[in-house]
């Protein structure tokens, strides 16, 4: 079994038999034995760090309290009151603050499936179908949602384990849930209990029988170790399969959308870049637009005028950053409030959290733009006041010492507490009255917490003691007695702290009734101040790192990009200029871009910096460039770069197929394909061939806007004679046996790739260059010799003389001279020559 008991003994949690043995083994921890049995404890106290290190490791723990105090009951009675799972957690030491935490539920029957995933921290809860190409439905939202959890039925489980996604190993393992959890009388009960009676009219869940099995399904598993009903899972959001643009996991990784390739760290990627959030729900939220990038365009472009507003005013920006600062996660204090787990020192979080909220609204207030967001910020006046009035400035990590009420809130409260400040008086004049009757001058009364009062006597004046005083305790050279008047003042010194404690508790309680009336309101204005913090963080970037405004709606047909620039790899070059480059492509002659040039050139990076200001434009972002038109885009495919998988028998050419496989069979018209280098994997001429015909494919299946980067430069043949397509090049210049990269994109093909050069540049020895240029040369000759007729077509010299000069025509007719600098225009030449004289 993967769930580990802790049993609550005292200040310990001890575990006993093989979960002692386990947790002796994952945590560290002595094992000892009682009575042969045995067992390892954490302190109470700390039990987080614990329970985070075993969640880390795939456990499940059942947290076993008493339930009753030792001294109210000869049997101290015990129960499990909530099972920990990595997909339930609500400790703030084991939760990331920037990103959200999800368990998922997956329900599968015939050819359908029907996900729900939840964050019980935040509230989030929502619902999705995939009922077409369920295996690329299934893992896209496996992978943009990166559960911490997964359950379902037997069929899904099925399903899950066979998804290429898992073998990366980074996912969860499924673990399949009772047959009965997912009947639907079950599930439509559950549902009832915690949204009401309305729901199905509420949510829009008439009639979808799927949903509301996987809904109630997850919220049994809830029910069941949590064992409390979540008021914070208050509403169901039902996500529509077409409302985002998908880019699958493979795309994510090679843009470095959320983390690098190398490190699989946040820092390097265009999140890191961007992210200039001050909340941690800014944070959760952001990285959800990442993840979520829109196509609808009154949504995109309703975000772009608000980042657009916030660039143009700085003294909005620098107000709303210094307020946002000051505002603590609000959305999961509110899933702290709602699961009953909330504290002293939480809620004056919330308190100072709420109290900047007025400000905020007043800030937005001054922009026409932002208004909306204002009008939908609610203020808690009441609620601060209530905090304000109520707790202490300086509050205690756990209730049970009380000291967090603050004197003046509660009369009854105040006299108890006198009485036992006054205990100090009594003491005093316990002492004086003592040292009178007996004579002892340096007699003291005093008090500790495991003896209670007492009176101190120094051994050597032991004879003065009269027969009344009862020895308690015996020191070094002190004995200490009680009296009767000290166990009066004794018992009622104990009194008022203990009913102290406990009528601080019930005001505590009181307080949190009144917050939990208000947690839906709190999450509602935790989402707009999420927003409005990325927003912020959007539109600071922009000002940091000078971007424009991108032109995209559902009438733009073309990815138009003046001067457009790599946003992560602009800003690690710092003191270098990067090199800009235009970008154009429709849906028409110029639908495919065909890139040759020589490896380091920077053709991987052109490509990706395209697809990243597509993307950029696409989650209401600002781009790097001077100018940009980007059309409503439905996908972004990328196959960049080799990766072998052996451990799962996947050669990098075996990978690199299966990608592009992936990606013929998905893309549309309206879809953006990046390709680099494919066929590198096998021999030449297979791997030129499997380049020829994925071009050729792409171009006749009309699968949308494709930049497509080789180093066969035989590839540049295809324009003039398949549709769409125009050749591009990396200019670069030969000088003295070596080549200097100008990392500029010019219109035309490569006629070398320079392999050789660049060889040399990474410090390949010579003796092996001048062997490579002599086996180069021997093989040009071979090569030319050859009559690669792949057309397969006769065609006379003629024939071959047109097409040579519509080549030549179509380089010049998209050649505009106004913006071609006379190093570009000699390339161009240049190139037009070696053509003709080809």
């Amino acid at each position: 079994n993967d769930c580990l008991v802790f049993y609550r003994l005292g200040d310990f949690y001890e575990m006993f038999f093989d979960d002692a043995k386990v947790g002796s083994r994952v945590l560290d921890l002595t094992l000892t034995a009682r009575n042969g049995t045995p067992m390892c404890g954490v302190p109470y106290h700390a039990v987080e760090n614990y329970l985070a290190r075993l969640i880390q490791a795939g456990y499940k723990v059942a947290i076993c309290e008493q339930l009753t105090a030792p001294d109210k009951a000869k049997l101290i009675e015990r129960d499990v009151v909530r099972v920990i799972t990595p997909g339930t957690v609500i400790e703030d030491g084991i939760l990331e603050q920037t990103r959200n935490n999800y368990i998922m539920c997956i329900y599968a029957e015939e050819s359908r499936v029907y996900v729900c995933y939840s964050d019980i921290s935040t509230g989030e809860f929502k619902l999705q179908e995939i009922n077409v190409d369920i295996e690329s439905g299934l893992t896209d939202i496996v992978s943009r949602i990166m559960p911490k959890e997964v359950i379902g039925n037997k069929e899904a489980e099925k399903l899950y384990s066979s998804l290429p996604i898992i073998r990366l190993g980074n996912l969860p393992k499924f673990s399949t849930y009772y047959d009965w959890a997912f009947g639907l009388e079950r599930c439509d009960k559950n549902l009832k209990a915690q949204f009401g009676e309305n729901y199905k009219n509420l949510f829009e869940l008439q009639k979808r029988k799927g949903l509301i099995i996987s809904a109630g399904g997850l919220i049994e598993y809830l029910n069941e170790t949590q064992k409390r009903l979540m008021k914070n899972i208050n509403k169901i959001e039902l996500v529509k399969n077409s409302k985002f643009m998908v880019i699958d996991i493979n795309t994510r990784r090679n843009l470095e959308l959320t983390e690098s390739t190398r490190e699989r760290k946040k820092y390097g990627s265009l999140l890191w870049l961007l992210d200039k959030t001050k909340t941690s729900m800014g944070a959760r939220r952001l990285r959800k637009i990442f993840d979520e990038p829109l196509i609808s365009s009154s949504e995109i472009n309703s975000r772009l005028d608000c980042v657009e507003e916030m660039t143009k005013k700085i003294i909005l920006r620098d107000k709303l950053s210094q307020l946002l600062s000051k505002i603590n996660d609000i959305e999961r204090l509110s899933g702290k409030i709602a699961y009953g787990s909330v504290m002293p020192k939480d809620l004056n979080s919330l308190k100072t959290s709420l109290s900047v909220l007025p400000e905020i609204k007043d800030t937005l207030n001054s922009s026409s733009v932002l208004l909306k967001y204002s009008i939908s910020i609610k203020v808690f006046n009441e609620v601060v006041d209530l905090l304000e009035r109520a707790l202490n400035d300086e509050l205690p990590s756990l209730i049970k010492d009380g000291g967090f009420i603050k004197g003046g809130f509660n009369e009854e409260l105040d006299n108890l507490r006198k009485m036992q400040s006054d205990s100090t008086e009594w003491k005093n004049a316990i002492q004086q009255k003592e040292r009178e009757k007996t004579g002892i001058q340096n007699l003291k009364v005093g008090y500790n917490r495991v003896f209670g009062f007492y009176i101190e006597v120094n051994k050597k004046d032991s004879d003065k003691v009269p027969l009344y005083y009862q020895r308690k305790q015996t020191i070094s050279n002190n004995e200490r007695y009680i009296t009767e008047d000290l166990k009066k003042m004794e018992e009622q010194f104990l009194s008022a702290k203990e009913d102290s404690i406990k009528l601080e508790i019930q005001i505590f309680n009181a307080i949190k009734e009144v917050l939990l009336e208000k947690v839906q309101d709190f999450q509602e204005t935790s989402k707009i101040i999420a927003e409005i913090d990325c927003i912020l963080s959007l539109a600071s970037s922009a000002v940091k790192y000078n971007f424009v405004r991108p032109v995209i709606n559902k009438n733009i047909k073309n990815i138009s990009i003046e001067q457009g620039r790599h946003p992560v790899v602009e800003n690690f070059l710092k003191g270098s200029n990067f090199i800009a480059n235009d970008t154009f492509l429709d849906s028409d002659e110029n639908r495919i871009m065909v890139i040759t040039g020589p490896n380091m050139a920077g053709k991987s990076t052109y490509m990706r910096q395209v697809a990243l200001i597509t993307f950029m434009a696409h989650i209401g972002s600002f781009v790097p460039a001077k100018s940009a038109e980007i059309c409503i885009t439905d996908r972004i495919f990328t196959r960049v770069g080799a990766s072998d998988d052996l451990a799962f028998g996947q050669s990098t050419f075996m990978v690199e197929m299966s990608e592009v496989a992936q990606i013929l069979a998905n893309a549309t018209e309206k879809s953006l394909i990046v390709l680099d280098e494919i066929g590198r994997g096998t021999s030449t001429f297979d791997g030129l061939s499997i380049a020829w015909a994925v071009v050729e494919y792409i171009s006749k299946k009309n699968l949308g806007k494709t930049l497509f980067a080789t180093h066969y430069h035989e590839l540049t043949d295809l324009e003039g004679v398949l549709e769409g397509i125009k050749n591009y090049k990396v200019s670069v210049r030969e000088y003295d046996d070596s080549v200097i990269f100008l990392h500029k994109i010019i219109r035309g093909g490569a006629s070398k790739s320079f392999g050789i050069e660049v060889a040399r540049l990474a410090g390949v020895p010579k003796e092996v260059l001048d062997r490579a240029k002599e086996i180069s040369l021997n093989l040009e000759q071979i090569n030319q010799k050859l009559d690669l007729n792949i057309f397969k077509e006769n065609k006379e010299r003629a024939e071959e003389n047109s097409k040579l000069a519509q080549n030549i025509i179509a380089v010049l007719k998209d050649i505009d001279i106004n913006k071609v600098s006379p190093l570009s225009a000699f390339d161009i030449l240049l190139d037009l020559i070696k053509k003709v004289n080809e």
